[in-house]
């Protein structure tokens, strides 16, 4: 079966989004964004003050739709600052392409970032690129993986940021699984269940602070769900 491969232009989500430049603590100016991303500034809310870097980049499910509109209600609703990067192929600057795999650029937008978000999909990154993820996990800031994230990156053992592949086997024990297995708890086994024909429903916890206030029933999916191995308590 034929793929289609949607390329998207950038500038509608620009014009969407509510701009407005800010001056972040990791000496990036807002002068030095460009095009490239989508910038939100945050209205009032608890979030205000707070910025919040998403990453998109998966040939799959969309990311490149699902999270400028998740940053607009983290903004609009809750206050928060954020900056959305995207896939795109260098020869052509501004515009979405998820099925580029090795440029997101705009990533060092996450030495001011309080969170990021990420949901990209084996991806192979040029070793700056890789550096400003690696400087942001080494902070010790907060990280949220999306969907395919568990498998963020596909990099050959000969590169540099191989441990961060997703089948990582290498020397650096902490490592082994990549970076979902290492920071996410997980790496990508396999699609669980029957794919693209089951859907999922949500277990809310009440021992995480993180589902306060999410109600019992409230979460369901269209989607399937992935093998984890071994599964966690």
């Amino acid at each position: 079966m034929k793929r289609l491969f949607l390329v998207l232009l950038l500038a509608p989500l620009i014009a969407l989004a509510e701009s407005s430049p800010w001056q972040g603590t990791g000496g990036v100016s807002a002068d030095a964004y460009g095009p490239e991303w989508q910038m939100n500034k945050g209205a009032e809310g608890p979030g205000a003050g707070k910025r919040i870097v998403l990453v998109s980049g998966d040939e799959e499910y969309r990311s490149e739709e699902a999270l400028p509109q998740l940053a607009k209600i983290l903004s609009k609703r809750h206050g928060f600052d954020t900056v959305v990067l995207f896939a795109q192929d260098p020869s052509m600057a501004g515009i979405i392409n998820p099925n580029y795999s090795s440029n997101i650029p705009g990533l060092e937008a996450l030495r001011e970032a309080d969170l990021m978000i990420i949901a990209t999909r084996f991806r192979d990154l040029p070793d700056d690129q890789m550096q400003e993820v690696d400087n942001y996990l080494k902070s010790g800031r907060p990280v949220m993986g999306l969907r395919t994230a568990t498998h963020a990156f596909n990099i050959p053992a000969d590169k540099k940021w191989a441990h961060y592949s997703f089948n990582y086997r290498g020397d650096k024990s902490y490592w082994q699984g990549g970076f979902g297995e290492a920071i996410l708890g997980t790496s990508w086994v396999a699609h669980h269940g029957w794919h693209k024909k089951e859907s999922a429903r949500g277990i809310i916890t009440d021992a995480h602070a993180i589902s306060s206030g999410v109600e019992s029933g409230s979460i369901w999916s269209a989607a399937d769900v992935y093998t984890v191995k071994p599964l966690g308590p």
